[in-house]
């Protein structure tokens, strides 16, 4: 028989010994699951300065889905526009300011704010852009993603 004081040290040590052994974070198979942390996601500013880019997936210059984050930087817009497909976006950060049409007015703008779902429908004319924030929004479309310029003088 084992006496109490020898179990009781038997126990802290195994416990002890439980939690000296380093946390190891799973693997995930490549094969069926992907992931990009915040801070692995590859930014890159456009020729302007205006915004940035990250492609999140797939590759907007050919034909197929494509999902993309833009950055707005404050005060910058796009002028009057269109794409060829539907643009389904996700305001993630800040808030974003969107007009219809093809004269450029950037008061008259409609305020969209984090969280929000806006789809910008193919061969339509719009305008949008970050006015006193920056913004981010995450673009799910079908490429190549090309935008006709559109705007009324």
């Amino acid at each position: 028989m084992i006496p109490r004081y020898a179990r009781l040290i038997c126990r802290a040590l195994s416990a002890l010994a439980v939690l000296s052994v380093p946390a190891r974070a799973a693997e995930l198979d490549p094969a069926i699951a992907t992931y990009i942390l915040p801070t692995d996601i590859m930014w890159v500013t456009n020729a302007a300065g205006t915004n940035q880019t990250a492609v999140m997936y797939g590759d907007p210059t050919k034909p197929g889905l494509y999902i993309v984050r833009l950055k707005w930087l404050a005060g910058n817009m796009s002028r009057p526009h269109f794409h060829p497909n539907d643009r389904l976006i996700v305001v993630l950060q800040g808030t974003w300011w969107v007009g219809t049409g093809d004269k450029f007015d950037p008061d008259n703008t409609v305020p969209v704010p984090a969280g929000s779902y806006v789809t910008h429908f193919g061969n339509k004319i719009h305008y949008d852009g970050a006015k006193a924030e920056d913004v981010t929004i995450e673009v799910h479309g079908m490429g190549p993603a090309t935008a006709t310029p559109a705007e009324r003088k």
